[in-house]
């Protein structure tokens, strides 16, 4: 049971109103924060209309503020947003969805004012305008606006959006718009990329970047900008359309061979049953095969050769995968579709082929995540002269993993981190060196036979030797 002095509804309702009314105005006192939140209560209390006032007054102050905000008082901003956003959604739109249409079309206004002064590297910030514009699905819904309206108010916003804040905002209005509202959106972003962007004399010329090919004006970057939010209106309409002729139109015929832009127009051409013409897309990309292949492409091709009814192709391609990248997602594929026993075989035969992959490294990864230890000890012990001791977000990982049941592997994997970290006097890494090589006398508790390699006491006695002079990780070996 509960005490009488734990914090829940129950117990504070028994300190009766007065006396919680007196504790709010003193908790209040001196946070402003706090303060807003009960007038907004009381206003809410009043009726739906007031509480509409409350949050256009604390909106209007947002958009004035110019002070800017660091990672300090983020918090403050982002409790403030988030107040507002929740207000409108669950204390207007229920009441009146089209004055809550109105408050959230303000709301998602202050973004670049806001995102103009505010260091948002944690995204917390744009994670609250993303869900203000989610939120606008269901007020528009609710609202039941003219279509030609709302597609105008759509493509408002959509020459607003420098920080990404609307970037789903076609796909989330769809419901809303239905077919006329789509199609006098469409019409409203033709008639934009026709208008011609004013350009000012030259002398008054505006730099405001800089290409290969020199400076780039305003009015160069404003066309830029208009041509790159037309593409992606209509891209984002034609999907709503199910349009998938309308999506391909937006690439010009050189984009479409790109091995990403190939592989989303396949998505799209195959949801259409049309898999035959997937695969055109897909087969006439511009695949290098000497680098990383796009897993987006990859991942479309298996899927049209499925829906073709090539499975077997489909195998070869997963295959073929596997042995280029070392793909753990293809190889699990192959596997599963393979009969039983083939697939033991098959599973071994990708593990001798990765034991000699020409990167250590990925090599190494793979075997991490596969799960296949004993692999991946044979893997540095056989190979250790080509561990690269500054790539320590490989063998860190490594290191512990091995430590338990092949400690010689992951002594050599601490090893090369040490030697890489005392040859190039890497001074700012000394403590995680000092930690590595104390791990490796523990470890060394649990070696057995080191084999060619060197015993811990004559890999310590090198190390002296070798770099007796750098006190700074002496020190911290003493300590």
């Amino acid at each position: 049971m509960a005490q009488k002095t734990t914090l829940n509804a129950k117990n504070l309702e028994a300190l009766g109103a007065d006396r919680l009314a007196q504790l709010l105005i003193d908790i209040c006192t001196g946070n402003a924060a706090a303060k807003r939140k009960l007038r907004l209560a009381l206003a809410a209390a009043q009726s739906p209309r007031e509480a509409a006032r409350e949050i256009t007054k604390r909106l209007t102050s947002i958009a004035r503020a110019r002070g800017f905000i660091n990672w300090k008082n983020r918090k403050k901003l982002v409790d403030d947003l988030e107040t507002q956003r929740r207000a409108i959604v669950e204390q207007i739109a229920p009441a009146d969805p089209g004055e809550a249409l109105t408050l959230m079309w303000r709301f998602m206004g202050l973004a670049t004012s806001v995102f103009e002064r505010c260091d948002d590297s944690s995204g917390t910030v744009i994670g609250i305008f993303h869900q203000g514009c989610n939120d606008f699905g269901e007020i528009a819904l609710a609202a039941r606006s003219r279509p030609g309206a709302l597609a105008e108010e759509i493509l408002q916003a959509l020459q607003d959006n420098g920080y990404g804040q609307y970037d789903e905002l076609i796909a989330i209005m769809s419901p809303a718009l239905g077919e006329d509202g789509l199609s006098k959106l469409k019409a409203l972003v033709e008639a934009l990329g026709r208008a011609p962007v004013p350009v000012p004399p030259k002398d008054q010329w505006t730099a405001v970047g800089w290409s290969l090919k020199g400076p780039i004006y305003e009015h160069e970057k404003l066309e830029l900008e208009r041509r790159r939010t037309v593409s992606m209106a209509l891209k984002d309409i034609a999907d709503a359309q199910g349009d998938v002729d309308g999506f391909i139109k937006q690439y010009d015929a050189k984009t479409r061979k790109v091995p990403k832009v190939a592989a989303e127009i396949a998505q799209r051409l195959l949801a259409a049953g049309r898999a035959g013409d997937a695969l055109g897309f897909l087969e006439r990309a511009e695949v290098d095969r000497d680098r990383p292949i796009p897993a987006e492409w990859q991942d479309a091709r298996l899927e049209v050769l499925e829906a073709l009814g090539r499975g077997e192709e489909a195998q070869i391609f997963r295959w073929a995968c596997f042995e280029r990248e070392l793909s753990v997602e293809h190889l699990r594929a192959f596997l599963k579709r393979l009969p039983d026993f083939d697939d033991i075989e098959a599973e071994e035969r990708a593990m001798d082929h990765a034991m000699t992959y020409q990167s250590l490294l990925a090599a190494l990864q793979f075997f991490l995540a596969w799960p296949a230890l004993r692999r991946a000890a044979d893997l540095l012990i056989q190979r250790h002269g080509e561990l690269d001791g500054d790539r320590y977000e490989y063998l860190s990982p490594a290191a512990e993993a091995l430590s338990e049941r092949h400690p010689l592997a992951a002594t050599l994997a601490l090893r090369a981190m040490i030697d890489f970290t005392l040859t190039n006097a890497r001074s700012k890494r000394y403590g995680y060196a000092a930690q590595h090589l104390g791990t490796c006398s523990y470890l060394a508790r649990s070696i057995e036979d080191f084999g060619t390699f060197e015993t811990h006491d004559a890999y310590l006695a090198r190390l002296k030797a070798q770099h007796g002079r750098k006190f700074g990780f002496w020190s911290m070996i003493d300590a």
